[in-house]
């Protein structure tokens, strides 16, 4: 039997029963006809192309199969890509910020690093500094102790049998003895107002030791505008008309005598005080004298006792008469002057001052007044 022509009819093939339905997850997925290609116009395949049509399709299935899986890894792998990519992204940023900050940090330290080298050459200059301080403090310490050593022994001394008590005591009797002293003198040559004639006849006495500004501020109550006499002789200056070669010389002896007896006492005064007078005395009864070292004036030239304009100088000693002869008295006035600074210097000596320059009588007795006090023997 031939084998029929192409022609000729062929018989159908046997139906082949329906692929199973693919679950989900198998790789097969069911299309609807219109989005199948070729559905109009089906391709028609012989039977005995039908195994190799069969073969062919199912090498393309496996062959689509694992370029779906490459497919899915290369997806996998391009998702890691991505992720890594923008993980590396992410870490250039971060390590971006952390150079950013260690550069900030790097100058930081740099600035540190100046600053501490600053303060390391202020500390090695302070501890130069300190190295002479510690030197100077410790020769300053040394020199501390040995003065307070020599302070304690000198404690010692001053707290023993020789020490200030003893000091305080010798100073005391011998101010007592200058008292005493100067008591005599003052006996001997009595200060008092011109019409007081006893020392024990004083009512209201209650003397002051204290400057004022008058000169009879020494004197007793109620009699304080009475002028001074010593020995009932009073210090007057002779009036011009009495002066000269006619003149009577008891004018003279009587002013004369009152400086002899102030300057025998202001000399005895002055020797038991031990004060050397800045103007000596060369005690000669009532023709005593006063010396000058300092450089002189010519009296002639002065037209006052206290200021005055010298036309010549010298550097010897002057002598000044403390008595009037009836001859020029601006000598013998300046003289007065230079005992009354006497007198001054001696009240400055026990802490006292002058009640002014042209009070000789008036100074002495505050001097003497203020000796016989007691406050004069107080050492404290």
């Amino acid at each position: 039997m031939e084998d029929p022509g192409p022609s000729s009819a062929a018989p159908e093939p046997p139906q082949t029963p329906p692929p199973p339905p693919v679950e989900e997850g198998d790789g097969w997925v069911l299309l609807p006809p219109s989005e199948v290609e070729g559905v109009d116009a089906p391709k028609v395949i012989h039977w005995e192309d039908l195994q190799q049509e069969l073969a062919r399709l199912w090498s393309l299935s496996v062959a689509l199969q694992a370029s779906r899986e490459r497919k899915a890894h290369l997806t996998a792998r391009l998702e890691s890509a991505i992720q890594a990519r923008r993980a590396f992204l992410q870490q250039d940023n971060e390590l971006a910020e952390m150079r950013q900050s260690l550069q900030q940090h790097t100058d930081h330290l740099g600035d540190l690093k100046m600053h501490t080298k600053k303060s390391s050459e202020d500390v090695e200059d302070r501890r130069a500094q300190l190295c002479v301080s510690i030197r100077t403090l410790s020769v300053a310490s040394k020199t501390l102790g040995t003065a307070r050593t020599n302070l304690e022994e000198a404690n010692k001394l001053l707290s023993g049998e020789n020490g200030h008590g003893r000091l305080k005591n010798i100073e005391q009797k011998l101010r007592t003895r200058q008292q005493y002293m100067v008591t005599q003198v003052a006996w001997i040559y009595p200060v008092r107002p011109l019409d007081e004639k006893s020392p024990d006849h004083k009512p209201g006495y209650t003397p002051s030791i204290m400057k004022t500004c008058n000169a009879e501020s020494i004197l007793p109550d109620g009699s304080r505008k009475r002028p001074l006499a010593i020995l009932g002789l009073q210090l007057s200056k002779p009036t011009a008309k009495k002066t000269g070669y006619f003149g009577d010389k008891t004018d003279f002896q009587k002013p004369s005598t009152v400086l002899g007896y102030a300057a025998h006492a202001v000399s005895l005064i002055a020797s038991y005080l031990n004060v050397p007078l800045r103007y000596p005395l060369r005690f000669g009864g009532s023709r005593s004298h006063v010396l000058d070292h300092s450089p002189s004036v010519e009296p002639s030239s002065m037209t006052s006792v206290v200021s005055s304009v010298p036309l010549s100088t010298s550097m010897r000693t002057m002598e000044f008469p403390l008595f009037f002869d009836g001859q020029e008295t601006t000598r013998s006035a300046y003289a007065i002057f230079l005992l009354n600074k006497d007198i001054e210097q001696l009240l400055n000596y026990i802490g006292a001052e002058s009640l002014g320059p042209r009070h000789v009588l008036a100074n002495l007795k505050q001097l003497t007044m203020i000796i016989q006090s007691q406050q004069y023997i107080s050492t404290d």
